[in-house]
C-alpha cells in the first residue's frame, strides 16, 4: 500500500484516506457482518487433513488489493502471453513434439511425468485448446517488479471466491465504490459458458448441452462447482447422472436421456473413466474416455493438461513462449533449480536453509520446504528426501514478497499475499479485471494457500479503459 519511505502509493491514496475516516473499529465490525454472509451462503473449502468437521469458512479480509489501469495492461498481457504459450506446449507434447526434438525442454521431462497420458497422442480437441482455464499464481517484490510462482492448467479453484469477494465488498461498503470506479468481474460466468460452447465438438448440435462434472458434496471445491453451475445456467452432474453408450455421452433426466456435448470437469484425470484410469474409481464414467477421443464429447480440460502444471516444466515456460510465439516473456519467472540435475541438486543440498523446495507434483502447499523458518530436523529430512528422489523436487530462492494491510484483531497488520487471475481461452481469449487475492494470515508466513489456513482479499482493477473480455 506504500512506498519504503512510508508514502502512500497512487492506488490506495483514497482507500488509505477513506480507512483513516472511519476507523478500525468500523472496519472490525463489518468484518465480523461479512462472515456472517459467508456462513449464510455456505462459502467454505474443505480440509481433509484436519482430523475434524473439512468444513472450514475461507477467512475473508476487508482490505482490497489494488492495481492501477497501467499494471493491469501489463499483467493481463502477460498472463494471456503464458496462456496461449502453455496451450501451444501441451499440443505439441502430444503431438509432433518439437520443443522436445528441438532440445529445449529434455525428453524425459514429458514422457518420464506421471501427469502425460499416452493414449492422448494426436487426440484433437476442439481449437487445439488443452487448458482452456488457466490460474497463473504472481507475486510481486517491488513497485514493478512481478514473478509468476506457478501455472494451473488442469483445474485451477477459487474464482467463486473471487466473486464472492466483490460481491460482499459492495454489500459491505456501498460508499466506497460510489467514491472509486472499479472494473467489475462478474462477467467471468457468461465469459466462462461462451468459452465452453466455443470449445464444443463439431458434431454438436446448435445449442451445445454443456454440464460440470463433480466428484461431490464432499470435494475441497465443491461450493464453487454449484456456484459455477448456477451462474451459468447448466447442469451439475456426478458420474450416476452420466452413461455412455455407442461413443456418445448422455446425461439421465426426468424427461429421458439428453445428450451431453462438453464436460466441464472438476475431478482429476485418473478418476475420470475407469475404464482407462483407476479401475476402482466411483468419480468417473465407464466409456467416457473413449467418447471424447473419438470427438463425441469435449472434456475442459483435456486429460493430460497436468503435464503443464508440473513445477520442473515450469522452469521452461519463458523458453515456451519465445519458441511458440517468437517473443520475449512479459512475466518473470523464478530463477529454479531442478534437483534432478546433478549440478543443481548438489546446490540444493548445501544451501536447503536458505531455499523454498517443493515436490513437482505437489499442490495446495502441500510438501513444501521453506528453509529459512525450518527446523534442524526438518531440513534433514527433506534432505534425506531430495537424496532418495531428486527427480521429485525443485527449489527456488525465498522472496521477498510484498505484504498488504490486513485487519488482524483492532489493528492492520501486513500480510504477505499473492494473486491468482483466471485467464479463458476458446476462439478467443477473455480475461476479466481481476482475481483472486489469497493472503498469509500468519505473521512472517509466505504460504498463502486456503488449504494451509490462507485467506482472501476482493482485488480491485482502477477502471481507465474498460478491460472487461477481449
Amino acid at each position: 500500500m506504500s512506498t519504503d519511505k512510508g508514502v502512500v502509493r497512487p492506488p490506495y491514496k483514497v482507500l488509505s484516506k477513506w480507512i483513516e475516516k472511519v476507523g478500525i473499529e468500523f472496519l472490525r465490525q463489518r468484518s465480523e457482518e461479512a462472515e456472517t454472509i459467508f456462513q449464510r451462503l455456505g462459502v467454505t473449502f474443505s480440509v481433509y487433513s484436519d482430523g475434524g468437521d473439512p468444513e472450514r469458512l475461507i477467512p475473508f479480509d476487508v482490505i482490497p488489493r489494488i492495481y492501477d489501469a497501467e499494471e493491469w495492461r501489463f499483467l493481463s498481457a502477460g498472463i494471456i502471453q503464458r496462456s496461449r504459450a502453455l496451450n501451444a506446449f501441451l499440443f505439441d507434447i502430444y503431438h509432433r513434439g518439437e520443443i522436445l526434438r528441438a532440445g529445449v525442454v529434455p525428453t524425459g521431462l514429458v514422457y518420464q511425468n506421471q501427469s502425460f497420458i499416452p493414449e492422448m497422442v494426436s487426440v484433437d480437441p476442439p481449437h487445439g485448446i488443452y487448458s482452456p482455464i488457466t490460474g497463473i499464481d504472481l507475486v510481486r517484490t517491488g513497485v514493478n517488479d512481478f514473478y509468476v510462482l506457478e501455472d494451473n492448467c488442469r483445474i485451477p479453484s477459487g474464482v467463486s471466491y473471487m466473486m464472492d469477494n466483490r460481491e460482499i465488498m459492495m454489500r459491505m461498503f456501498p460508499d466506497l465504490f460510489s467514491k472509486i470506479s472499479i472494473e467489475p468481474v462478474d462477467q467471468y460466468p457468461d465469459g466462462l459458458r461462451k468459452t465452453l460452447l466455443e470449445l464444443a465438438p463439431s458434431n454438436a448440435s446448435e445449442d451445445p448441452n454443456v454440464v460440470i462434472l463433480t466428484p461431490g458434496m464432499h470435494n475441497s471445491a465443491f461450493y464453487e462447482h454449484s456456484y459455477l453451475a448456477d451462474q451459468m445456467g447448466i447442469d451439475l452432474v456426478e458420474s450416476q447422472d452420466l452413461f455412455v453408450e455407442d461413443r456418445v455421452v448422455w446425461m439421465r433426466t426426468t424427461l429421458g436421456p439428453k445428450r451431453v456435448d462438453v464436460i466441464y470437469r472438476r475431478v482429476d484425470d485418473t478418476f475420470l473413466d475407469p475404464l482407462f484410469f483407476r479401475p476402482d474409481s466411483l468419480l468417473g464414467v465407464i466409456g467416457l474416455f473413449d467418447a471424447y477421443r473419438h470427438g463425441n464429447v469435449t472434456l475442459c480440460s483435456a486429460p493430460g493438461a497436468g503435464v503443464a502444471d508440473d513445477k520442473a516444466v515450469y522452469a521452461f515456460v519463458p523458453k515456451m513462449i519465445e519458441f511458440y510465439l517468437g517473443q520475449k516473456p512479459i512475466l518473470k519467472n523464478v530463477k529454479t533449480w531442478l534437483c534432478g540435475v546433478a549440478d543443481d541438486c548438489a546446490f540444493v543440498l548445501d544451501n536447503l536453509s536458505e531455499l523454498v523446495v517443493k515436490e513437482v507434483h505437489a499442490s495446495g502447499g502441500y510438501g513444501m520446504l521453506i528453509g529459512p523458518a525450518a527446523t534442524s530436523a526438518a531440513l534433514a529430512d527433506y534432505s534425506a528426501r531430495i537424496r532418495d528422489n531428486p527427480s521429485n523436487f525443485i527449489a527456488q530462492p525465498t522472496l521477498a514478497l510484498s505484504t498488504l494491510g490486513t485487519l488482524c484483531g483492532d489493528a492492520l497488520s501486513g500480510r504477505h499475499v499473492d494473486f491468482r487471475p483466471f485467464c479463458l481461452i476458446g476462439e478467443k481469449e477473455r480475461l476479466v479485471a481481476g482475481g483472486l487475492t489469497r493472503v498469509a494470515l500468519t505473521e512472517g508466513s509466505l504460504v498463502v494457500n486456503s488449504s494451509q489456513g490462507g485467506g482472501v482479499k476482493d482485488t480491485w482493477v482502477l477502471a481507465d479503459n474498460k478491460f472487461g473480455f477481449r
